[in-house]
């Protein structure tokens, strides 16, 4: 019978000498021509060519890599032939899972020419596993190079971000050195200024929003900086939160504070948010806007505002309430204690500009009245369906909410794969001598950012995907939860995180005391 052969190629990290942007890279056309005289050569039937351009050997996002994973679990082709092992993979864990594990249970050899690895030969296995460790130190050391240039970097007080801070921007003339711009620095001079006086940080955000005066984002693209590309809508305006980032931000008191995030680890893009005391904090790096008697004052005033409720519990619907108009999270606020000390909650994006939102607005009471009210009516009309009606309501639903999630993941990953073209082409001018290393790095981090958020949507998106897909394999067991909550007085938190994805609530209806209420249920 003749063997039906998969060859896997990968843009190696040493040669990058792409044609164009349609082009593959001469060193995945080199890999093609030599696998397939390789292939020919033995008398093997070619099945496909499975290329990855401009992809690292630890990302396991590739997607004609686990596109090949794929067709060889279903068998269809004899053989992966790869130029090198670390073509394949540069991790001794993947290394470990399919050429010495799941390739041979589903019968599939495989070959990489240069390095004699070959799953046939049984005295070369610990070859295989030795070439797998050493790529493993490889991705290893190269992580730690990397950290080490920018932790230096960072102890030192050197600015190395990608974007200046609203009220600062890039020495010209000193790599990694802040110097005040004067126009934003009068805006956060007056934000500290108000805040003291005792003015809030939603109406400091509508005096400025009144007043015309643009947002950090919109400032600098206005004034032609570098920027990060805003993730809402209102983009041009002021919010709570950036009032907030900005009154308990060091370096507006001449300290460079970075590594407030850092990778889980060298094997994800994955980051996750670091503990105080391991931020980068250095004292005295470039000149303070805010001096330290304001400073201090308007720290000691946060320091009071921020208490919790007085039984230390979490609101009822903390992080669940949304604005339908504007989306925002909505804030929980107190009422004052001759009108009954009711808590309530609203859209702290309503007063920030006239037309930036309607303004939702209801009672923590009432909106927990209506919940329950929804659910009775829910497990009712639910409860009184037929068991097959109801099954194929359920498997609809979940297939629908499939389709959506691979729809976005495909973007995601389309949009990662063009950041990643962005910094190859940045390390390509490094490597030119076009670009200093510390310039490399600046320009390159803009580029990390967006593309580790993007990183971090698809896993989310994929652990969606697998909730689901669980959910599919358990069946339809709404029917036993939706019991366990019926004819109930009252909700608890825990109730409202086991029941609840989102509720999204609008403006009351002028004339009535109605106000519309989305409950987006987690079943």
């Amino acid at each position: 019978m003749n063997m039906k052969v998969a060859i896997y190629c990968r843009l190696s990290e040493e040669d990058r000498n792409k044609q164009s942007a349609t082009d593959d890279s001469n060193s995945i056309q080199n890999q093609k021509t030599m696998l397939l005289q390789y292939a020919m050569d033995q008398g093997w039937e070619l099945y496909n060519i499975y290329s990855d351009d401009d992809y690292a050997g630890a990302d396991r996002r590739r997607p004609e890599f686990n596109r090949l994973l794929k067709d060889a679990e279903a068998h269809r082709f004899d053989i992966v032939l790869c130029k090198t092992q670390s073509r394949f993979t540069r991790e001794l864990e993947l290394v470990e899972k399919y050429i010495h594990g799941l390739f041979p249970i589903w019968g599939i050899r495989f070959i990489s020419i240069v390095d004699n690895a070959d799953t046939a030969n049984k005295g070369n296995k610990k070859s295989r596993q030795i070439n797998g460790l050493v790529n493993e130190w490889y991705l290893e050391d190269m992580s730690d190079n990397i950290r080490s240039v920018l932790t230096n970097r960072r102890v030192n007080g050197y600015h190395i971000g990608a974007f200046a801070l609203y009220g600062y921007k890039k020495d010209p003339d000193r790599k990694g050195h802040l110097i005040i711009d004067e126009e934003a620095a009068e805006v956060v001079r007056e934000v500290f200024t108000l805040f003291s006086q005792g003015y809030g940080k939603t109406t400091i955000a509508r005096m400025l929003n009144d007043r015309g005066i643009p947002n950090p984002t919109e400032y600098k693209r206005l004034h032609g900086l570098r920027y990060q590309q805003p993730k809402s809508r209102n983009s041009t305006l002021w919010k709570y939160s950036a009032i907030a980032d900005m009154l308990i931000n060091e370096i507006y008191i001449g300290n460079m504070v970075q590594g407030k995030y850092g990778s889980v680890s060298y094997k994800t893009k994955q980051c996750k948010p670091r503990p105080k005391n391991q931020w980068y904090i250095v004292e005295g790096t470039h000149e303070a806007i805010i001096d330290r008697e304001l400073w201090e004052r308007v720290q000691e005033i946060l320091r009071e505002k921020a208490r919790p409720f007085s039984d230390g519990t979490i609101g009822l619907f903390a992080r669940k309430a949304r604005c339908a108009n504007c989306g925002y999270t909505m804030r929980s606020s107190k009422s004052a204690p001759q009108r009954g000390s009711k808590h309530y909650l609203k859209c702290s994006n309503r007063h920030v500009a006239k037309d930036a939102c309607i303004g939702s607005f209801i009672s923590v009471d009432k909106l927990e009245r209506i919940v329950i009210n929804e659910l009775n009516r829910f497990a009712a009309e639910y409860l009184d369906k037929d068991e097959l009606e109801l099954n194929i309501e359920f498997s609809d639903n979940l297939l629908g909410q499939k389709r959506r999630l691979l729809a976005d993941i495909a973007t995601y990953e389309k949009k990662v794969k063009e950041y990643s073209r962005g910094i190859r082409e940045l390390y390509l001018d490094k490597v030119k001598g076009v670009l200093s290393e510390n310039d490399f790095l600046e320009m390159s981090e803009e580029f990390t950012s967006e593309r580790t958020r993007l990183e971090n949507a698809i896993a989310e998106g994929q652990k969606k995907l697998v909730e689901i897909e669980e959910k599919i394999k358990k069946g339809d067991n709404r029917r036993e939860l939706i019991e366990q909550y019926t004819n109930l007085e009252h909700l608890t938190r825990e109730m409202v995180e086991t029941l609840i994805d989102y509720v999204s609530v609008g403006k009351r209806i002028p004339g009535t005391k109605d106000v519309p209420v989305e409950i987006h249920w987690n079943f």
